[in-house]
């Protein structure tokens, strides 16, 4: 079952079981941030805090576990990029451009 991503909330962790999030903690882990998610919404701190932690924890993770452990021969990091394709390809935090909010702004009717 894939999950509905624009679906404001998911009903069991089952949901949001993915390939790229076989284990239950990792489901778990991704049914509590859409919950802190949810309940911070409409507070725009609250969501850009949320968004900062994961983006530092996508750094972390990357930069001390991650690379520790990439393959040190090429048949291996072969092996490892047709794994990483096969399953959704790289994880990417993707940065809102300054540009895509003041064009946000350009949209909004002024009161």
């Amino acid at each position: 079952m894939q999950p509905d991503w624009e679906s404001p909330s998911f009903r069991t962790m089952e949901d949001v079981k993915t390939p790229s999030a076989p284990s239950e903690q990792l489901t778990e882990l991704a049914l509590r941030i859409r919950t802190a998610a949810q309940q911070a919404a409409g507070d725009v701190v609250g969501l850009l805090a949320l968004l900062r932690l994961l983006e530092e924890l996508h750094r972390d993770i990357c930069d001390n576990q991650f690379q520790a452990v990439l393959p040190t021969n090429r048949q291996a990091l072969y092996k490892l990029l047709r794994e990483i394709e096969r399953n959704g390809g790289w994880p990417y935090i993707p940065r809102k451009k300054l540009e895509a909010f003041l064009a946000a702004m350009d949209e909004t009717p002024v009161q």
